[in-house]
């Protein structure tokens, strides 16, 4: 597989737009399918905000032929008004592609507690529809649109060796623990697969991905990953489940290392785990930590948070059989070995420590499973960023 430029309107049959105004942005996305299915995972939150009440009951009876995002306000928490508001931005989809707004999925990000604004939107529908296209500047348009504390733009696109195209956009930097995190994805591939293939290359993809990202350890009301597929082109179920992965991980990393207030990517991976569960439980609890988090932001080479996060995870453990490495800066250094320290490696640490993106690498020594987590580190500007504007 190669990557590619175009984003989502990489994709064949996907048109989009999207417009920013200050906090509030409006994204449209159009799949023009000649075999089309659809798929969606949602937050495990138990307050639900309205566009995810609307989009799992579309879902529930059939596939979605487009998408319609705000931000600024994620209609959360808002009650009867947040359910007609979000049917209200199905139906004037709807209208403009003369279909079913069953047919439609609606998306919301902002500040929870707060009604749509159904006048900005209306203002700026005709002016995002009347120039959705297929173009790398639309599918750019419509990330930008989606954004809210981002501060980078967050897509990917791919080419399978077989030309199968997939291609995503998130949006995601704070209020993020997975199950998902305040994320919005949407993700389209030109590929022939059911509704019940796609179904379970997206958990599978999700579970290894966007579920294991951690910048704040909160779950929020809005997160939605939405998969669809235009039918272009046939592809085995294997193949296509790499490249979705792939795309996924790459999303993942980017809004871990744009965590709200970040200056820093972490990566911890774990294996010799017991079980996949385990494996998972180390990995996340790593870049959970917020003592491993301020270590990183502060350049601290105290290794001993790691193997402590670890060791309160929940995950098994046997200390005389973890092994621990740190890298970064082309650099590496083992620190542990099944449970005997290193001594001479806190200089070779601390350079390691001044790397943008740091690798922590723990070996529990009691199986064969592994899990990779992603987080950021934990800083000043965090505090500030949220005492502002949250969701």
């Amino acid at each position: 597989m190669k990557t590619i430029e175009g984003g989502i309107c990489a994709v064949r049959g996907i048109r989009a737009n999207g417009i920013k105004q200050g906090k509030n942005g409006l994204a449209i996305i159009v799949a023009d399918a000649r075999r089309l299915a659809t798929s969606g995972v949602f937050t495990r939150n138990k307050v639900i905000a309205a566009p995810l009440i609307i989009t799992q009951e579309s879902l529930a009876r059939g596939d979605l032929k487009a998408v319609i995002v705000n931000s600024g306000c994620a209609n959360a928490f808002t009650g009867h008004k947040g359910i007609l508001d979000a049917r209200w931005m199905a139906r004037i989809l709807s209208n403009k592609l003369d279909c079913s707004p069953d047919e439609i999925g609606v998306a919301s990000t902002g500040v929870i507690g707060r009604y749509l604004d159904r006048t900005w939107i209306q203002d700026h529908l005709d002016e995002v529809f009347d120039n959705l296209s297929s173009t790398k500047e639309a599918s750019r348009a419509s990330t930008r649109a989606i954004m809210t504390t981002d501060t980078t733009l967050k897509e990917v696109a791919i080419e399978l060796d077989n030309g199968v195209r997939i291609g995503g956009i998130a949006k995601g930097s704070g209020m993020i623990e997975p199950n998902m995190g305040t994320m919005l994805a949407f993700l389209y591939t030109d590929a022939v697969l059911s509704k019940e293939t796609l179904d379970i290359c997206l958990k599978k993809a999700v579970d290894k991905s966007l579920n294991m990202v951690v910048v704040d350890g909160d779950t929020s009301t809005n997160d939605m990953v939405i998969l669809s597929a235009t039918g272009y082109q046939e592809c085995e179920e294997e193949v296509f489940q790499k490249g979705l992965d792939s795309v996924c991980i790459n999303l993942a990393k980017m809004i871990a290392r744009d965590g709200e207030g970040a200056t820093r990517l972490i990566e911890a991976r774990v294996r010799g785990a017991c079980t996949a569960g385990d494996a998972r439980l180390a990995a996340k609890a790593i870049v959970r930590s917020p003592l491993v988090k301020t270590a990183i932001f502060g350049k601290d080479p105290n290794w001993g948070r790691v193997v402590a996060a670890a060791g309160y995870s929940g995950a098994e453990i046997d200390q005389d059989k973890i092994s621990l490495l740190f890298s970064g800066n082309k650099q590496q250094t083992v620190l542990v070995d099944s449970g005997r320290i290193i001594e001479g490696e806190l200089e070779a640490l601390k350079s390691i420590m001044e790397s943008d993106e740091i690798i922590i690498e723990v070996d529990i020594g009691l199986g064969d499973n592994e899990a990779t987590a992603w987080g950021c580190d934990l800083t000043y500007d965090y505090v500030k960023i949220n005492a502002m504007y949250t969701t």
